[in-house]
């Protein structure tokens, strides 16, 4: 079982890095090329407000495919819609490095970009919750914490991929970059896809999906698992969305929002980009001691600890930052992103997997990351900035105190939860057998 249980934690690493790579490409390509090259017959301006606008659509199709893939996952299975996420989104993104340009084909190919770009966030917000259930679900529970991590590191690796791939070939002349240097990366997704399945394709049906739905021996007529989620566990959604907004606004505030408020302090855009990107790449590997770290004294104080620091730190943060000195600059940001932004994104994966039950939990799981998702680091930028505009455009004290008061609303929730480390991922009552490992000591113990 353990060289099982690697497989599937290998497999739920390197498929959400891939998917992950695939998504968040297409954001560097939307403000790098896609204006002149899909939407040439507008001003260079509004061509790069409409590839950003097609970008923004993908993040809105995220919590669908969260619903959609969620319904499948609970009813057929983690490992049948894993892989169908990990070829849509493999395929589409190939596909996008082929579509000719608006000059070859004119209207077409911005209308095929934008179909692509909806077909990816769909995948994408199906492909988490799946990737954190195998790996949950596989794990017993001493180390349940450090095999969903597996999941949570792959979105930050996708991310530091996509970006060194779009800066490699953005060194190149402007009309090879152009016409195909931009090309590359992505359908470069076609390979990466062929070896994400490679390991996808080996690894077995999550033992709990097999013990509590597929092995019912009469067929039990259940509704929709959105519909159930929301009758009976809304208030559970409620809660876990609310427990990731103060990190997941962090996150958006200090790692996006960041790129247009730092420059005007003096930070040259590649430096800040690079500070980001080693901050990013940093948390990738703070998650899984973040994450091992839940195992063993609980979920509850080590997301309790990343909550506080998020409320406490936002201000002086923001001091250091507009200091303006470089070298504090560069440290603060690295130093926020590896150990106080990843306390909670790298526990909250196992926890949301804690916190619903089998029928439901790949709906449960999907839809409540991509809700926090969208309104912390989704909107958490545009907040930002609406804040920042609201002080005058250079005080960024409000900016600060709306991360303290997220903070305080997830510290709230937090409180009353209870501590799910330790417990088991079985729903049926009837079948005894235990979680996989499970015959080793809770956490506590």
């Amino acid at each position: 079982m353990k060289a099982q249980q690697r497989r599937v934690w290998i497999s739920s690493y390197l498929g959400t890095t891939i998917e992950y790579y695939d998504f968040l490409l297409y954001g560097s390509a939307a403000a790098l090329v896609f204006g002149p090259v899909f939407f040439s017959q507008l001003s260079p301006l509004l061509g790069t407000i409409v590839a950003l606008a097609t970008l923004a659509a993908g993040y809105v199709a995220r919590f669908a495919g969260a619903v959609i893939f969620g319904h499948y996952g609970d009813r057929l299975g983690r490992k049948k819609v894993m892989l169908v996420t990990m070829v849509t989104m493999g395929l589409c993104s190939g596909f996008i490095g082929l579509i000719p340009s608006y000059a070859a084909i004119g209207v077409a190919a911005p209308l095929v970009l934008v179909v692509l770009r909806l077909i990816q966030g769909l995948a994408v917000g199906g492909e988490y919750g799946g990737a954190v259930l195998m790996a949950s679900e596989h794990a017993g529970v001493r180390r349940r914490g450090l095999a969903a991590s597996a999941a949570t590191m792959g979105a930050p690796s996708g991310a530091v991929i996509a970006t060194g791939a779009m800066t490699l070939v953005a060194t190149m002349d402007r009309e090879a970059l152009l016409s195909w240097g931009w090309r590359v990366p992505f359908i470069a997704s076609f390979l990466l896809l062929a070896l994400g399945l490679w390991f996808r394709a080996r690894i077995e049906e999550s033992p709990v999906f097999l013990a509590d739905v597929a092995r019912e021996t009469a067929p039990v007529q259940r509704r929709s698992p959105i519909v159930e989620l929301l009758r009976d566990h809304g208030g559970t959604v409620t809660k876990a969305v609310v427990v990731q907004l103060a990190s997941y606004t962090g996150q958006g505030v200090f790692g996006v929002f960041l790129v247009s408020y730092a420059p005007p302090l003096g930070y040259a855009p590649p430096l800040v980009l690079l500070t980001i990107m080693i901050g990013t790449l940093g948390s990738v590997f703070t998650t899984p001691v973040y994450a091992a770290l839940s195992d063993r004294i609980g979920r509850k104080a080590v997301l309790i600890f990343g909550t506080v620091a998020n409320g406490l730190v936002a201000y002086p943060l923001f001091l250091l930052i507009n200091s303006g000195v470089t070298a504090v600059f560069v440290i603060s940001v690295i130093v926020y992103l590896c150990f106080f932004m990843t306390p909670v994104t790298s526990v909250s994966a196992v926890m949301l997997s804690e916190l619903f039950p089998t029928e439901v939990r790949y709906t449960g799981v999907s839809a409540s990351y991509q809700l926090a998702q969208t309104v912390g680091s989704g909107l958490g930028p545009l907040i930002a900035a609406s804040l920042l505009a609201a002080a005058g455009g250079t005080d960024t004290t409000l900016i600060a105190v709306y991360i303290g008061v997220l903070a305080i609303l997830s510290l709230a929730v937090l409180l009353r939860m209870k501590e799910t480390a330790g417990t088991s991922l079985r729903s049926t009552a009837a079948d005894p057998t235990p979680d996989v490992d499970s015959a080793q000591p809770p956490v506590g113990a």
